[in-house]
């Protein structure tokens, strides 16, 4: 395969990214300067390098490796409600509505209706130990709100595939829930049918939030 359609096959992997973009893509890089397409795969080699994931949360964040993100360190954070999430826009755009202020869980991707396996980059094992350890934890005496987890939010996006993992993830978290008597909730009906999370705006978010049930 020759270089430009090699390239082509890496674009295409992109999200969203069909074939006639992704050749987009290859021409335009041949057509700028040899400095522009090497300082671009530099900033490619740096985002690798310097960009780790949230041991607790797995979000992606500048850091040295294993170490704890902002929310997951801060005394401030309400360690007694957990908001499950897709991905790092989701948590982002939450984050900034400025409507929630307790824990994350970045669960990698949705739950695909048609396969009985759940795919490698969706972190329910690990969503079962964070629950299971912050469900045990007390919180400190400087900590917000009571002691241990109390309420996980499963916040996806209302489209079938966002509902059908909602589904999945409270029957997966049930033997918990009866456990350590979780109230597991959903966002609220202010976010309209077939909504991405990612392009919710505040005011939604708020309201979606509010009505979680």
């Amino acid at each position: 395969m020759d270089p430009i359609n090699k390239l082509t096959e890496y674009f295409k992997e992109f999200p969203g990214i069909g074939e006639r973009q992704a050749k987009r893509f290859v021409y335009f890089l041949l057509h700028k300067n040899p400095s522009y397409v090497k300082e671009l795969g530099d900033k490619i080699l740096d985002l690798k390098n310097t960009i780790h994931q949230c041991p607790s949360c797995f979000l992606f964040f500048q850091s040295k490796e294993d170490q704890l993100c902002d929310t997951c360190s801060n005394i401030k954070t309400d360690k007694t409600s957990l908001l499950i999430v897709e991905k790092d826009a989701d948590y982002e755009n939450i984050k900034r509505s400025k409507n929630y202020s307790g824990m994350y869980f970045i669960l990698g991707g949705l739950v695909p209706i048609v396969s009985k396996d759940t795919p490698n980059y969706v972190r329910t094992k690990e969503l079962l130990r964070n629950v299971e350890l912050q469900a045990k934890e007390p919180a400190s005496p400087t900590s917000q709100g009571g002691s241990g987890l109390k309420e996980v939010i499963i916040a996806l996006s209302l489209n079938p595939q966002g509902e059908h993992t909602d589904m999945y993830l409270r029957e997966l978290l049930t033997p918990l829930q009866d456990k350590f008597k979780l109230n597991i909730v959903s966002l609220g009906r202010g976010l309209s049918t077939g909504t991405e999370l990612e392009y919710s705006d505040s005011e939604t978010i708020k309201n979606a939030l509010r009505n979680r049930a």
